[in-house]
This record gives C-alpha cells, sequence and structure tokens, in this order.
C-alpha cells in the first residue's frame, strides 16, 4: 500500500491550511482512499491508498501549491485496516514518517520511502517532474488546468483569446503533453515499489548449464 504525510510549511507563522486541504481531499478523491483523509499531530496530513495514480495526482497538486512537505511511504500496512487512519500501522507508515522528514530538508519538497532497492531512483524520477513544473509559468498553468479538466485546445484559445498556434507554444513551453505522457509511468514505477523486489528476496535464480566450467 501506500501512504502519504504531508506538513505544512512554515505552519508556526501562517494560517493553518490543514483543516480545509484535508476536507478538500477528501472531497475529490475520498472514494479511492482506503480510509478518510485525516489531520495528524497539528498541522500533518495522512492518507493511505493502493491507487498509484491517485497517490501521483494528490503529491502534484500538494507540491505545486508550495504549503506542504510531502513524503511518500511505500510497503506493507496492517489489515485489517481500522476505522480511523491514525490507529492504522505498518511499514509504509513508518516510511512515511522518515521521507517527510526529508522532505522537510530538500527541494521539492518531496521524497519517497520504501524497502525496495529502486526508491531512490523512482524518487529522482518523480523530483524531476517536480522541478519541471516549477518553472512553468502563469501562462503555462492556465492552459495546463484547462487541458486537465478535458478542453480542448482549441477551446483554451477561444477561452483565452489567443490563437490557437499560441496555445500550442505555450504547451510545448510548459512540457505539458511530456508530463502527462510521464504520470502513468510514474504512478506503474510506484507500484513496481509496491511489489516483492527479485533482486532482495524470493529463491536464488537457478545456475546456468555453463556457470562454473573451466
Amino acid at each position: 500500500m501506500i501512504v502519504v504525510t504531508a506538513d505544512q510549511v512554515a505552519s508556526r507563522t501562517r494560517p493553518d491550511l490543514t483543516a480545509d486541504e484535508r476536507d478538500r481531499l477528501q472531497a475529490v478523491y475520498g472514494a479511492r482512499l482506503l480510509l478518510p483523509v485525516a489531520r495528524n499531530a497539528g498541522d500533518e496530513l495522512q492518507l493511505v491508498s493502493d491507487d498509484a495514480e491517485t497517490i501521483v495526482d494528490i503529491v502534484f497538486e500538494l507540491v505545486r501549491s508550495g504549503d506542504w512537505s510531502v513524503g511518500i511511504g511505500v510497503g506493507e500496512v496492517h489489515e485489517p485496516l481500522p476505522e480511523d487512519i491514525r490507529e492504522a500501522s505498518g511499514e509504509a507508515f513508518f516510511a512515511a514518517r522518515d521521507a517527510v522528514e526529508r522532505a522537510k530538508k530538500s527541494t521539492p519538497r518531496f521524497a519517497i520511502g520504501a524497502a525496495s532497492a529502486d526508491a531512490a531512483h523512482v524518487e529522482a524520477l518523480f523530483r524531476l517532474a517536480l522541478v519541471l513544473r516549477e518553472r512553468r509559468s502563469a501562462e503555462g498553468w492556465e492552459v495546463y488546468d484547462r487541458i486537465v479538466a478535458g478542453a480542448r485546445q482549441t477551446d483554451i484559445a477561444e477561452e483565452l483569446g489567443v490563437s490557437a498556434p499560441a496555445i500550442s507554444a505555450r504547451m510545448k513551453t510548459a512540457n505539458i503533453r511530456a508530463e502527462l505522457d510521464a504520470l502513468p509511468a510514474l504512478a506503474r514505477l510506484l507500484e513496481l515499489l509496491d511489489s516483492p523486489d527479485p533482486r532482495s528476496s524470493g529463491p536464488a535464480a537457478p545456475e546456468s548449464p555453463t556457470e562454473g566450467r573451466p
């Protein structure tokens, strides 16, 4: 399973965003989560899901806002699940805790914790995607938000009062198509992190007929 722990940035000097964000995430993603989103430790949010695509969407939204340090933990969660996520436990929760602490000290504010030997590689690819998003202009976000909502480029051009080629140029500069194409791959990598690592467990590969021969 996959756990997300998000800690509000500079919570002591800024208004509390936790309750509103908890309610927003529950309203948008609740049907795809295993337990309701909860407020944990004052200014933290915590959620759990077995849907990697949902986790990618949530992480990208939280990091985009700049208001959260976000840690992903991948691994076992003790079952049966309780009614309240704050009573749940398992290695995914411990990994998410370690990850969010690392995220607080990094740019972008994101980290992944998992037992898999590939966790660092997956984290690096997420970071690359998040850095590209940080460089997106306001004009690029105008187009991105409408594209993911299902609008056509011609409709976006009409709404914004610009030409269709101008929208195509914005999409290229903002790397929108490249990001959208990469999202399923990032979700798949998270799924693989939640699978047994053949390099660290399971029976040894059989010896080939030629191994050990002079």
